[in-house]
């Protein structure tokens, strides 16, 4: 299968926090992973949050930077997905950010997997509900 997967879900990947064994076990299923290329930024910013606070080292932080293109299949141009993103940004009233990762779940015509809560709200009355999962619940 592919999914689209976000930062709030490959970060776990690194850091052991709450909802990191369901993340991993999302990684370990062998999908084809897609993402819109602003997860490296988000990613990095969290591993540079997380060193800041003394949660992990700089070399940790490092080496979360270095491996996390490794992990996707494909990472896709956010310049590509934003005129979409906008538009399902102001229909959800949820930040463009995050619909960049549903954008290209629509795109692609896969499911989007998060551990956000919020964006799962903000799709929960929405047909967009059919294509995003809160990571520790399964999939269609």
């Amino acid at each position: 299968m592919t999914c689209v997967v976000d930062a709030s879900v490959a970060v776990k990947w690194f850091v052991e926090e709450r909802g990191s064994a369901a993340a991993r076990m999302v990684l370990s299923r062998g999908d084809t992973l897609l993402a819109p290329d602003l997860i490296l930024i988000e990613t990095s910013n969290t591993a540079w949050n997380k060193v800041r606070r003394k949660e992990m080292t700089q070399e940790q932080g490092e080496a979360m930077v270095r491996a996390l293109p490794l992990y996707f299949d494909r990472l896709v141009h956010s310049g590509a997905l934003v005129v979409r993103a906008y538009a399902l940004a102001n229909h959800l009233n949820h930040p463009v950010y995050d619909c960049l990762y549903l954008a290209l779940a629509e795109l692609e015509d896969v499911d989007l997997i998060t551990d956000d809560e919020r964006l799962v709200k903000a799709v929960s009355h929405t047909d967009y509900r059919q294509r995003v999962h809160s990571m520790g619940r399964g999939r269609r």
